[in-house]
């Protein structure tokens, strides 16, 4: 790519305001290669979203985007005011911090039950955006495959992999995650949603002691192996981006969400993935660090040839030959790039992707785990919230107002 980070995010932010908003797949389509990192990503749509500019799951009605354009001078006017209020009483205001975080929680609204399970769906979302992305990864699938193997030998327990499993056709139906959290539902519905919850624990007890329908386990990673080896042989036979194969590569997704992994194992599996991509990002820090810093390579210049050749020489040998100032100094760290090629290219074979797809695996992976963030924080926002709004009914009864908090 010729254009530098800054020049890609100021596009999408251009592009946002000029829309209105922004969808999750266009800011994955406009990010920087090199930034692959959840908080970073977090941290990007954090500012856009400070700009007035919604980043949402798919383009808005148009009588919604109406209603958000109608409204986005206003809130950029408030909030320019609040600064300036802010800016002129600085001396004024309270620096204790329990007041400050008041004020801040005041500023959250109780949640009601549409915006809950709103909530919920966003953090369920998320968690499977990151699980489709595992399933593109081939040594996740065969890890999973090999541990289920082990149960079969008897050397694991099925408890110690798997939770239970997603039933596709009932995925409209999806409770929230974490029950009237932030609400503001009578306390007859707090009550019934109590029962409820408790003979839930009680089916919860029964399936631990009869543990995972073995049967239906055995069926289920069958149809996994099978899926994983049409999509290995498809990948094979006509490369990745065949439309084939990417169809192949949504079906193996698609059976892969139905397995509810036991934390422990999806973390093994979405650490195995950040462990690769800083594999990557060691060679490629490593080969700008002797072209750029050591050679006085243009950035610019590296960037534009190295991307998208990360495993192939010919940039390299294209640089010595622009008979630039610094063309010379490349052959002093031939053989150190080199050996920096070859480890991305061990990298490829390992995986059997290309680095840009590892890339961009990892990349999808870290969008999905900031939208499950954002969700959950504003989730922990909400009942905090809700925490606040009681203890304020119930002030000197005996107990400071922190310790009714607690």
């Amino acid at each position: 790519m010729e254009q530098n980070p800054q020049s890609q995010l100021k596009l999408l932010v251009t592009r946002g305001k000029e829309q209105g908003y922004l969808t999750y797949a266009e800011v994955n389509d406009h990010l920087p290669e090199d930034i692959v990192d959840s908080d970073q990503i977090e941290d990007i749509i954090q500012m856009i979203n400070d700009m007035g500019i919604q980043v949402m799951e798919e383009a808005p009605d148009a009588d919604d985007l109406m209603l958000a354009e109608n409204t986005a001078d206003e809130d950029a006017a408030e909030a320019a005011a609040q600064v300036l209020s802010s800016v002129e009483s600085e001396i004024g205001r309270t620096t204790d911090p329990v007041r400050m975080y008041m004020r801040e929680m005041g500023t959250v609204e109780l949640l009601t039950r549409e915006g809950e399970i709103d909530i919920a769906k966003r953090i369920e979302d998320g968690i499977n955006q990151v699980q489709c992305s595992v399933a593109e990864y081939p040594e996740a699938i065969t890890y999973l495959l090999e541990q289920y193997d082990r149960v079969e030998a008897e050397e694991a327990r099925l408890s110690d992999l798997i939770t239970g499993f997603v039933d596709p056709n009932a995925e409209e139906d999806l409770a929230p995650t974490a029950t009237h959290v932030g609400s503001e539902l009578s306390q007859e519905d707090l009550d019934d949603d109590e029962d409820e919850d408790e003979e839930d624990g009680d089916d919860d007890s029964a399936d631990d002691d009869n543990s995972i329908d073995p049967e239906l386990a055995r069926e289920k990673f069958a149809e996994l192996r099978a899926q994983y080896v049409v999509t290995r042989d498809t990948i094979k036979a006509k490369g990745r981006s065949h439309a084939a194969a990417q169809e192949e590569i949504l079906k193996l997704s698609e059976v892969f969400k139905q397995f509810r992994l036991v934390p422990k194992q999806f973390d093994y599996l979405v650490n195995s993935m950040r462990v690769m991509m800083d594999r990557v990002r060691t060679q490629e820090r490593l080969i700008m660090k002797l072209c750029v810093e050591q050679c006085k390579m243009p950035k610019k210049n590296f960037i534009t040839l190295f991307t998208g050749n990360e495993t192939s020489d010919t940039w390299f040998n294209a640089a010595i030959a622009m008979n630039k100032p610094w063309s010379e100094k490349l052959h002093d760290v031939s053989e150190e790039v080199h050996r920096a090629l070859q480890k991305l290219q061990q990298i490829e074979e390992e995986t059997g992707l290309t680095i840009e797809q590892v890339k961009d695996i990892n990349r999808r992976m870290s969008i999905g785990e900031a939208k499950a963030r954002r969700a959950k924080k504003e989730m922990v926002e909400a009942n905090l919230r809700l925490v606040i709004s009681i203890a304020k009914k119930y002030p000197n009864r005996g107990l400071q107002f922190l310790d009714l908090i607690h």
